[in-house]
């Protein structure tokens, strides 16, 4: 911060006065900055305070054909759950694990992320929270944080608010590059759980919940086990090291990261021309929250599936042999995976690849 900077007649500058306190963003500097040395792979050049992050590209020439992936994306609404829990230091979690597993469906290594951080007034305390959060993320995904903005907007956000968005950086081998051209009839599909609602359909879950029910966040729901609160803040799970621990053991073909628009939409995306996947209900039992939102707020099966993950959060397609060994591999991890559906040649073979929900989930 420049020593000379005006005053207002006050005490205070200028800025301050219009409810932007620079002194209070340099302190949220100097507290988060231990949590992204955490996150310092060798590539990274530099530290905080630059105006750009810096990355060895020279760690590229290890590649033969190397394939750049890029991804960006937010937390949604789910932020309004941490601020009136006060809870901050897990909502990182949620960006982490929305922007760096949509690279690892196509088989990318997330190498590095950066962050930016819109409040409406900087409490550096709050801010190193969430820095945590996103740091401890990056780590268990494998990437450094290597840089991020926090900007204040006083008039546009309240004090305690704030919004998170996120942007990560990975790379392929261009020849093993996942995606539709490799999916064959035969195949079948392995499901990941979801560690709970991750970061999507907030504003229905919170709309069915906390509106219309009039629920409150510490309210003891004997379905949840607890209170309400926790159960919506659950981190959402990040997947990156299991997918590519996954995809360096075993053939896999393609994979498909189950967020916004829920198991099928995003399951088609990744599937080729004149195949479907029947997915069976009846092999897992979602977590209770999905039937207590379903219940409570009497949303139709195809409306509850078209927004949530339904207790799977990411899905693999591999050949029907290779699915034990995929199976207890992500076991050995703590990753529960299942056999879901399998891949079946499409009745119109030039129809658009697509997914069929068949039975039902196990009553809880």
């Amino acid at each position: 911060m420049s020593e000379t900077t005006p005053d207002n007649g006050t005490g205070r500058s200028a800025y301050a006065a219009a409810g932007v306190d620079i002194e209070a963003g340099e302190r949220a500097v100097d507290l988060m900055k231990e949590w992204v040395a955490k996150t310092r792979r060798p590539e990274v050049r530099g530290g905080l305070g630059g105006f750009a992050g810096l990355f060895d590209a020279s760690a590229l020439a290890r590649y033969r054909h190397p394939l750049l992936a890029t991804s960006t994306d937010g937390v949604g609404t789910k932020v309004a759950i941490a601020q009136a829990m006060g809870v901050h230091d897990t909502i990182g979690f949620d960006l982490v694990g929305m922007v760096v597993d949509d690279l690892v469906v196509c088989g990318a290594e997330p190498l590095f992320m950066t962050d930016y951080i819109a409040c409406g007034r900087v409490d550096p305390d709050r801010i190193a929270a969430v820095v945590k959060g996103i740091a401890e993320a990056c780590v268990a995904a494998g990437c450094a944080l290597i840089g991020g903005e926090t900007a204040e907007h006083p008039g546009l956000l309240q004090p305690d608010e704030y919004d998170v968005a996120g942007a990560a950086t990975g790379v392929v081998e261009a020849d093993r590059l996942l995606g539709p051209d490799r999916v064959v009839t035969g195949d079948v599909a392995l499901a990941l759980a979801s560690s709970g609602l991750h970061s999507n359909g907030y504003s229905l879950v919170r709309h069915i919940l906390l509106e219309l029910a009039g629920w409150t966040l510490d309210r003891e729901v004997p379905e949840l086990g607890g209170a309400l609160g926790p159960e919506l803040l659950t981190p959402t799970r990040v997947y990156a090291l299991d997918c590519l621990t996954l995809i360096d053991a075993v053939e896999v073909h393609a994979m498909s990261h189950v967020t916004g628009g829920g198991l099928a939409n995003n399951l088609s995306r990744v599937l080729p021309t004149g195949v479907q996947v029947t997915v069976d209900r009846s092999s897992w039992r979602p977590a209770p929250i999905f039937d207590l939102v379903q219940s409570v707020g009497q949303v139709s099966q195809p409306d509850l599936e078209a927004t949530l993950n339904m207790g799977v959060g990411m899905v693999a397609l591999l050949p029907a042999d290779a699915a034990d060994g995929a199976i207890d591999l992500l076991a050995e991890r703590g990753m529960k995976a299942w056999v879901c559906g399998q891949v079946e040649a499409a009745d119109v073979p030039s129809a658009p690849g697509s997914v069929r929900l068949v039975g039902q989930h196990a009553s809880q």
